[in-house]
This record gives structure tokens, C-alpha cells and sequence, in this order.
């Protein structure tokens, strides 16, 4: 097989898994929707959704219309022939270039979250429907239905950068296959600004809704979750879809983008030694990262298949079956491409092996990865275990033991996330290394390209772990509309499994996310310190070949983004409180007020719940957006680019474990809830302590607090890790100006 011709699984790949989605789409809209008392709860839900994100999107998008002029504009001035990623196109063009990108990177962004949001507010009564007959059909719509989200965000991601890049190498003409990967970095810096507030938008609505209902609803009130009577139950429902279906479908989209962006810059050094050495296909080093992710949709696609299973089995087991097809079906796709195209004819590496398979040992540790990443949140998030069980034991003694329990328990999952992720840096850097990579100047950069091939094999799986993310809202929300329509207990039952399933795959995505960042921290560093030195090189200054935390200078930009991290969540956490307060008096005053609602005989107006949530999530996602967004570019302007490169390496390493600590902890205290709602805490008696109960009402305090870690600061933190990579990637000239 010729690498050229393999280059083309990419669009064939892209296209077939939009095609896919649409299949899963028109099968998912052709089920039963249920009874009209549950169509009218979804068409609210869906209403609710729809003019939350059409207001959000709005807003977004003229903040990138302005980013993207400012950009142009800055790129124009700086981008001088010397510092220039391509001297001939200096200035001016390559500022619009950057622009482009980075507005059709917003775009693309934009359109991976609504359409995310789009299909889930369609699935979530139709698989309450499914419940009143079977729990297998249950989770096959629920899953199908995310399936749509996942398959289109990864497929949006890999066309769009394969567009791009064609687009700028083939149409203009000073450009070459090694200078186009420069060029089209705004397109990540495009998808990272716009996954950030959409991010925080959708966080904030979320878990404030969410928060104000239970307190106000399950503690105050004791009435059950998504009761009819609670005014705050329709935003917590379309919260569900905003900020887990439509938030995290932008943010797993600006990571594949950024991830490959990156992978493709490392690659460039790889095509020079392949070019100089007279290797076959050196261009296949670039195009590298993109054929890999292809073949890893299409693995996807083949494991939907195998999403069955019986009607007393776990969920999850249902799910993990699908998980491992993709799994292995990928590890063929990666040898497949690394075989192929790292072909270097005669040359070999360490003890005579070819370097095809020392890079696809390192893929095999970014596949080994992900399980390990998905094993490890399960452990610490599904009710199964010690940690969950240990936390709900705890709520036995009110809610402050509940909570010192949780916040034990997301500080403890660092060491495992630690030693993880650095056993896989270490693994794929010496793999990478052992491939006699070695460029004119007598450096390795096999190692740097290893742990590239690492995170590109673990984002194989990225189409399937966000199907699985996007299963976690769908069946929350048909829980939702069950109890909201009060259908018949058996479907309530089957809803509430599959809602402790989904808050174990939604935590799941967020390990992943965690993981792939750390990966990509790596790569998107590296990828960094060759675009100043690429700068340098033009202007023929020295080199950054080392961070020197003994520099003064480098030490306060470090230490400016370690704090980045914490206050950025501080704004987050504190933006989800007061939104909270306004819904949590306002529900409070109409069961006040509407005595009526008590006894069914008075509707809630839950209209004005929603705009009181809309409105206070759009104002407050601004600040914590722009203090990202401002942070690196003001060190950088001032204290230059060897300061911003201590902020981006100890910025990222600080922002990786506290959103383990947040998602983590956050996941535990929700599924603490569900394990004593289910009936599975006992005294010492053997008697069940449920619902109602003080225990209970501890756990819920313990939810309350996690929600906006889990599902506000902790997700953002993925997507500000990536920010800051791609902020100073694109902005470099500026920097070192």
C-alpha cells in the first residue's frame, strides 16, 4: 500500500462517519416517542435548550469575530520576514491566513456543541420510551443518540484540519507541505476560544439549575429529583444538554484539533531528516496524525455493532463491550499506518528494528493509556467500589464528613493520574527515541515524535468516549421526563440505572479529556519550542533548547500560571454559587407563594427559572474567559518567551491535576447520592437507609458542592490547558518581538 494513497482514508474516513451519524440520527428519530404527557416535557426541555444555545452562540460569536480581527491584525504587524513561519508571505498575508483559521476553527467548534445539543434533546424521550419496555433498547437509543455527537465532532475536527491544511499547501503557492502546519494553527486557537466559553456557559447554566433544584427541591421541600412541582427542574434538564452535550462536544472537538495541529508540527522536523535521508514519503510524517484518528472513527463505526447485550446485565458492561472492539479494532489501524507510512526503506533503529515499530510500540501506550484512564475513573466514580461506598458511609454522619470524605477522595486520584501519565511520557519518549531519529544538528527528536504517536493513538477512541459522555445527559434527561411525567415505575427504575451509568461515563470523558490534555501538554509544548526556534532560526538568534526556572522572570511566569489555575476555577465555582442563589430564591418564592403547586393544582412558572439561569450564565462566563484568554498574552508581551514557556509548562502541570481533583471528587460525591438513593448504605442492622433520610440529605449537600467542580471548573480546565498551548503557539512572534 503506498502512503500517498493511504492519505486518503482521511476525507474517506471523515465522510463516511458523517454519513454514519446520519444513519444513527434518522434510526434514533424514527423510535417511539412515548406518551403525549412525555412528549410535552421533552418539547419544553428541547425549547429551553434551543434558545439558551441560540443566545450563547451569538454571543460567542462575536467575541471570536473580534478575536479574530485582533489576531489578524497583531500577526500582520509581528510576523516580520525574519520571524515569519514562511518569509515570502510576511505581514499581511499570513495575518489573514491566521485569521481565517481561526474564525473557521470557531466555526466548526461551534457547530461540533449544537450539533451535539441537537440530537440529544431528541433522544432523551425517546429512550424514556424505550425504558417502559426494555433496558437493552434503552441504552442502544441512548447510546445511539450520542453516537450522533461523537461521530460529527471527530469528523468535523479531522475534515476540518485536512481542509485547511490542503487548502493553504496545494492553493497557495509560496507555501510547502513542511511550512503549512505554522500556518493553520489559529484553527486551534479558533476552537479552544470558542470551546472555553461555551464550556463555561454551559457549566454555569448546568450546575446552578442543578444545585438551586435539589437543595430547594429533594432537602428543603422533600420532594423527589426531577419532580414536576420544582420549578427548577426544567433548567436542570436543559442543563444537562447545554453543558454536557453541547459544551463537551466543543471541547473534545478543539482537542483532537489542537492535539493534531501539534502532532503535525512535530511531524515537520521528521519530514526534514526523512527529505535529507532520501526516504520514501517523507510528507506521510506530516499527514501522520490525521490517517491514524481516521482509521480510529472507523473502528468506532465497526463497534456500534456490538452494543447488545442481555436485559439483567450491568450497563456498563454493555458499553465497555463497544469500548474494547474500538480498542482493538484501532490497534490495527495503527499498525496498518505506522507500517506504511514510516517507511524508511533500508534505515533502522536501535538493535536493528525497523521505526515503523518502535512508533507503533508508542502508540500502543497511548491506547494503554486511555483503558487505564477509563478503569481508573470508573474506580473512583461508579458505586462498584471503595470510593464511592466510603463516601456515602461517611454521609451516615451528616454532610460535613461527606464532604471531607469527597474532597479525600479527589485529592487522592493525583497519584494515580501522576504516575500515569508520566509512565506514559516516560514509555513513548524512550520508545520514540529508539527509532534513530536524529535531525542535522545531531539531536533526537524521535522521543518528541513518540509521545506525538502516544497521544494520537489514545485519541483513536475519541469518537466512542464521547458517545459515551453524551449517553450520560440523554439518560438523565429521560429520567427526567419519566418522573416528570410520572410513568409507570418499572420504566423509573430502568432511567435511574442508566443515570448512575451515564454520571460513571460522563466522568469517564472527563478522565479521558484529562489524560489526552497531559499527553498533549507534552506535544503542544514541544510543538511550541520549535516555533520559537523556527523564529530564531530566521532571525538567526539563539535557540530555546531548555526553560530556566532559575530565571527570575521564567519563575513569575510560572508561578503566575500555577495560580491561573485556581483562580480561573475560583471564578468558575463562584459564577455557578451566585447564579444558584438567584434560582434557589426564586423557586423558594413561587412554592411560597403558589401554594398550589403542592398538590398539583398550580404550575410552576418554569419559564422564568430559565431565562433567570440563561441570563446569569452568559454574564458570568465572560470574566473567567477573558482572564484565560489575557493571562498568557500579557506575561508573554511583558516578561517575553521563555517566561510564557514556564507558564505553559508549569500552568498545564497544575491545571491537569486540579481538574482530576475536581472531576473526580465531583463524580464520586453525585454517584455517592445515587448509591444510597438506590438503597445500597445499610445500617448495622441490615435495615436499607434511603431516601429521606438525614444520610441522604448529607449526600446531597456532598453533590451540591461537587457539581460545579465536576461539571464547570473541571472540564474548563481541560479546555484552558489547551488555550494556553495554543494562545502562545499562534502568538509567538509577538512574544519574542
Amino acid at each position: 500500500m503506498d502512503a500517498d494513497l493511504l492519505q486518503w482514508i482521511v476525507p474517506v474516513a471523515g465522510i463516511a462517519a458523517v454519513i454514519f451519524a446520519l444513519y444513527l440520527a434518522r434510526d434514533v428519530l424514527s423510535r417511539d416517542k412515548g406518551p403525549q404527557a412525555m412528549q410535552d416535557v421533552a418539547d419544553t426541555i428541547r425549547e429551553g435548550a434551543d434558545a439558551f444555545v441560540k443566545r450563547q452562540y451569538t454571543t460567542i460569536g462575536l467575541l471570536a469575530l473580534v478575536g479574530a480581527a485582533i489576531i489578524g491584525i497583531v500577526i500582520a504587524i509581528v510576523e516580520t520576514r525574519e520571524v515569519a513561519d514562511v518569509p515570502d508571505l510576511a505581514g499581511g498575508p499570513i495575518g489573514i491566513m491566521t485569521a481565517i483559521a481561526f474564525l473557521v476553527g470557531a466555526a466548526c467548534s461551534m457547530a461540533s456543541g449544537i450539533i451535539g445539543m441537537t440530537i440529544s434533546v431528541r433522544s432523551n424521550v425517546r429512550t424514556a420510551a424505550a425504558a417502559r419496555r426494555s433496558l437493552v433498547e434503552a441504552v442502544q437509543v441512548a447510546m445511539r443518540g450520542g453516537a450522533v455527537s461523537g461521530f460529527l465532532v471527530v469528523a468535523l475536527s479531522l475534515l476540518g484540519v485536512w481542509g485547511i491544511f490542503v487548502a493553504y499547501e496545494t492553493f497557495i503557492g509560496d507555501v510547502t507541505v513542511a511550512e503549512a502546519p505554522f500556518l493553520i494553527v489559529g484553527f486551534g486557537f479558533g476552537a479552544s476560544f470558542v470551546a472555553l466559553f461555551a464550556q463555561l456557559g454551559g457549566g454555569i447554566y448546568t450546575k446552578a439549575a442543578d444545585v438551586g433544584s435539589d437543595l430547594v427541591g429533594k432537602v428543603e421541600a422533600g420532594i423527589p429529583e426531577d419532580d414536576p412541582r420544582n420549578a427548577g427542574v426544567v433548567a436542570d434538564l436543559v442543563g444537562d444538554n447545554v453543558g454536557d452535550c453541547a459544551g463537551r462536544g466543543a471541547d473534545l472537538f478543539e482537542s483532537t484539533a489542537a492535539e493534531n495541529i501539534g502532532a503535525m508540527i512535530l511531524g515537520v522536523a521528521a519530514f526534514t531528516i526523512a527529505s535529507t535521508a532520501g526516504w520514501p514519503n517523507p510528507e506521510a510524517w506530516i499527514f501522520f496524525p490525521l490517517v491514524v484518528r481516521a482509521f480510529g472513527l472507523l473502528a468506532t463505526i465497526v463497534a456500534m455493532f456490538f452494543i447488545r447485550g442481555k436485559e439483567t446485565e450491568n450497563p456498563m458492561n454493555i458499553l465497555n463491550r463497544g469500548y474494547w472492539v474500538t480498542t482493538l479494532l484501532s490497534v490495527v489501524g495503527l499498525a496498518i499506518t505506522t507500517y506504511v507510512m514510516m517507511n524508511t526503506g533500508t534505515a533502522t533503529g536501535a538493535n536493528g528494528i525497523a521505526p515503523w515499530l518502535w512508533f507503533f510500540a508508542c502508540g500502543i501506550v497511548g491506547l494503554a493509556t486511555s483503558v487505564v484512564f477509563v478503569y481508573i475513573t470508573q474506580y473512583y466514580t461508579a458505586g462498584s467500589f471503595r470510593p464511592v461506598r466510603e463516601i456515602a458511609e461517611a454521609s451516615r454522619t451528616g454532610p460535613a464528613t461527606n464532604i471531607i470524605s469527597g474532597t479525600a477522595v479527589g485529592f487522592e486520584t493525583t497519584f494515580v493520574t501522576a504516575i500515569s501519565i508520566g509512565v506514559a511520557l516516560l514509555a513513548s519518549h524512550w520508545l520514540g527515541s529508539q527509532a534513530g531519529l536524529v535531525n542535522a544538528d545531531g539531536h533526537d527528536v524521535g522521543g518528541i515524535f513518540g509521545t506525538a504517536v502516544a497521544t494520537m493513538g489514545m485519541l483513536m477512541t475519541t469518537a466512542y468516549i464521547l458517545a459515551m459522555d453524551t449517553f450520560g445527559p440523554i439518560t438523565d434527561n429521560a429520567g427526567g421526563v419519566a418522573e416528570f411525567s410520572r410513568s409507570e415505575a418499572g420504566a423509573r427504575e430502568i432511567t435511574d440505572r442508566l443515570d448512575a451509568v451515564g454520571n460513571t461515563t460522563k466522568a469517564l470523558t472527563k478522565g479521558y479529556a484529562i489524560a489526552s490534555a497531559s499527553l498533549a501538554a507534552f506535544l503542544l509544548f514541544s510543538a511550541y519550542i520549535d516555533k520559537v526556534n523556527l523564529i530564531q532560526r530566521n532571525r538567526g538568534g539563539e535557540l530555546l533548547t531548555a526553560v530556566n526556572l532559575a530565571d527570575v522572570g521564567v519563575f513569575v511566569a510560572a508561578l503566575i500560571g500555577a495560580m491561573l489555575a485556581y483562580f480561573f476555577s475560583s471564578l468558575a465555582i463562584r459564577a455557578v454559587g451566585k447564579t444558584a442563589q438567584s434560582i434557589i430564591v426564586e423557586v423558594r418564592r413561587q412554592f411560597r407563594e403558589m401554594p398550589g403547586i403542592m398538590d398539583y393544582s398550580q404550575r410552576p412558572d418554569y419559564a422564568r427559572v430559565v431565562d433567570i439561569t440563561t441570563r446569569a450564565a452568559l454574564r458570568e462566563m465572560v470574566l473567567p474567559g477573558l482572564v484565560a484568554v489575557a493571562t498568557p498574552i500579557i506575561v508573554g508581551v511583558l516578561l517575553g518567551y521563555q517566561a510564557v514557556a514556564g507558564l505553559l509548562m508549569v500552568g498545564t502541570i497544575a491545571g491537569v491535576l486540579l481538574a482530576t481533583v475536581l472531576n473526580n471528587g465531583g463524580g464520586a460525591w453525585d454517584n455517592a447520592k445515587k448509591y444510597i438513593e438506590s438503597g445500597n448504605l445499610k445500617d448495622e442492622k441490615g435495615n436499607v437507609i434511603g431516601k429521606k433520610t438525614d444520610a441522604h440529605a448529607a449526600a446531597v449537600v456532598g453533590d451540591t458542592v461537587g457539581d460545579p467542580y465536576k461539571d464547570t471548573a473541571g472540564p474548563s480546565l481541560h479546555v484552558l490547558v489547551k488555550l494556553l498551548a495554543t494562545i502562545t503557539l499562534v502568538l509567538a512572534p509577538l512574544f519574542i518581538r
